[in-house]
């Protein structure tokens, strides 16, 4: 049974940091772009980050401040989230897909794999 388990969200004030952890099992985790994607209240599914191997790819909106990283021993996804600002408020998720998506066209069934998100407040 596949699942991806998010943990980590909370509430932080702006300019603090987070660490999202996603706990994959039931699929062969290394072979696998993993991803994060955030749905605020009211929009759409946003590409966050994503990684192949070792190298991670960001949105403009965190690069710089956001950091993916992939332990395939482990079979675990980490979003470290640092210089939080409010509108990075939103619910996470942790999602896998065999191919590398579409950033900026992409839908949920694009995705192999889907979690059930963890909330992320960020508050003033």
């Amino acid at each position: 049974q596949v699942q991806l388990v998010e943990s980590g969200g909370g509430l932080v004030q702006a300019g603090g940091s987070l660490k999202l952890s996603c706990a994959a099992s039931g699929f062969t985790f290394g072979n696998y772009w993993m991803y994060w994607v955030r749905q605020a209240p009211g929009t759409g599914l946003e590409y966050v980050s994503g990684i192949n191997s070792d190298r991670g790819y960001y949105s403009d909106s965190v690069r710089g401040r956001f950091n993916i990283s992939k332990n395939n021993a482990k079979n675990t996804l980490t979003l470290e989230m640092n210089a939080l600002r409010l509108e990075d408020t939103a619910q996470y998720f942790c999602a896998g897909a065999r191919d590398q998506i579409n950033i900026y066209s992409f839908k949920k069934k694009h995705f192999s794999y889907y979690g059930e998100g963890t909330r992320v407040t960020v508050s003033s």
